[in-house]
């Protein structure tokens, strides 16, 4: 389980879907901090008293809404930045935070994970791992009952099965584990050949032992998303890094944060295993 988790808050009910998944993934000494991030030029706060002043005391009053509203016992922290992303990394990576967690604020029915602006930043450039709650998820708090994991051999999918394994353990859940197949070059598209390259495709995922494997043939963001109607958690790895192992939206991922039906746990390279983190000192405004 993560020990230490930073949940984006604006005052829009996605705050709040945010904070119910990051109540569940925490572990029981877990700690939690509600983050605010200041839109605008921060040098025009160090030379304007009256409004960073201003900015505080909106900072505390949206944060101590939102803490109030969910009824948790968290931190308060505010940042200055020119995006919301960049406030929310730097939050999470001074707060020695293990997990980010961000809501998809959306209009789109079913449910479904639309990102919103502020949630696409958040997963762009995240040196932690990222999970985003689905619309409504406050109101409807999956059980996490099965945990699910998009995997294809790759490291970044074997890190995504590690996390897995762990969550499943820590909260009674099983693993189930899905494979998206394609053609290979030279292939013919026939029903033989597709019905071979999904059986082997579970017979791989059979192996690695202790998970329900499940395969499809088709494009992997699209039958990833709707695999993920069926579990309470889809866990994934993403390719796409920039030069420090930061997260860079790949097209699988892109596609699937915005299609996903379920909570989704996006790990980056450089994101640390659930259970550790490494503080530094706070450059942010922290609300007691």
């Amino acid at each position: 389980m993560f020990r230490n988790a930073v949940v984006g808050v604006d005052g829009r009910p996605d705050g709040q879907d945010a904070i119910a998944l990051a109540k569940r993934l925490l572990g029981k000494d877990g700690a939690l901090a509600l983050a605010y991030v200041h839109s605008g030029d921060p040098r025009v706060r160090e030379v304007s008293p009256d409004f960073a002043a201003a900015e505080r005391s909106r900072s505390r009053e949206l944060l101590e809404a939102a803490r109030s509203e969910a009824g948790v016992d968290a931190a308060m922290l505010s940042i200055g930045a020119l995006s919301v992303g960049r406030g929310l990394h730097e939050i999470a990576e001074r707060h020695g935070a293990d997990l980010l967690v961000v809501g998809s604020w959306s209009r789109s029915l079913f449910g479904r994970v639309t990102l919103s602006d502020h949630t696409g930043e958040a997963l762009n450039g995240a040196s932690c791992a990222v999970a985003v709650a689905p619309t409504g998820y406050a109101e409807h708090p999956s059980l996490m009952s099965e945990i699910g994991v998009g995997f294809d051999g790759s490291p970044e999918s074997e890190l995504a099965l590690a996390t897995a394994r762990e969550l499943a353990g820590e909260l009674g859940a099983k693993v189930s584990a899905f494979e998206a197949v394609s053609l290979l070059f030279g292939d013919r598209g026939n029903a033989a050949t597709v019905e071979r390259l999904v059986g082997d495709a579970r017979a791989r995922l059979a192996a690695l032992g202790g998970v329900e494997p499940h395969a499809a043939f088709g494009e992997a963001a699209e039958e990833l998303a709707l695999y993920g109607a069926s579990v309470d958690l889809l866990v994934v790895g993403s390719r796409s890094y920039g030069p420090i192992g930061r997260l860079v939206h790949g097209s699988t991922t892109r596609r699937l944060a915005r299609t996903a039906r379920c909570p989704l746990l996006v790990l980056t390279r450089a994101a640390q295993a659930p259970g550790t983190s490494t503080a530094t000192h706070p450059g942010y405004e922290a609300h007691v």
